[in-house]
């Protein structure tokens, strides 16, 4: 199967920069995936799970922060607010921020940013899930 560069890239690192035969994206619109030759995109990237590898071998995970991607000459790079591989997630710390989220948005206090605290939950379940555990 071909293969293509794949980089995963926030504001404080490279998360991950390999070749690839596959990589399957949370685009805003619902996932997508993209194989060696695709022709040039850009799509805009929601929270969710991004999942890359070879077909056929071990594929790995990250809990993506939402982001930007771009193709271009066979090379797929993913701009994230946050990414984190399945490896490197806290899965004590994921619980507790899940813990927070669940409480503040059922004890909603006057000054409560709903929104803000809707998303914090929605990363936190996500984190749980690509480290996969409970």
């Amino acid at each position: 199967m071909a293969t293509f560069t794949f980089e995963v890239v926030t504001q404080e690192r490279t998360v991950v920069s390999t070749e690839v035969e596959y990589v399957l994206l949370p685009g805003i619109d619902g996932s997508f995936g993209i194989l060696a030759g695709h022709q040039p995109i850009m799509a805009s990237l929601s929270i969710g799970l991004l999942e890359f590898g070879p077909l056929r071998g071990k594929r790995r995970k990250i809990a993506l922060g939402g982001g930007f991607s771009e193709m271009h000459d066979n090379k797929l790079t993913v701009m994230a607010h946050t990414a984190e591989l399945a490896e490197e997630i806290d899965v004590l710390r994921a619980r507790q921020a899940k813990g927070r989220a669940e409480e503040r948005l059922a004890n909603r206090q006057a000054d409560l940013d709903i929104a803000r605290a809707q998303i914090a939950l929605q990363k936190a379940l996500l984190r749980l899930e690509v480290a996969d555990k409970d």
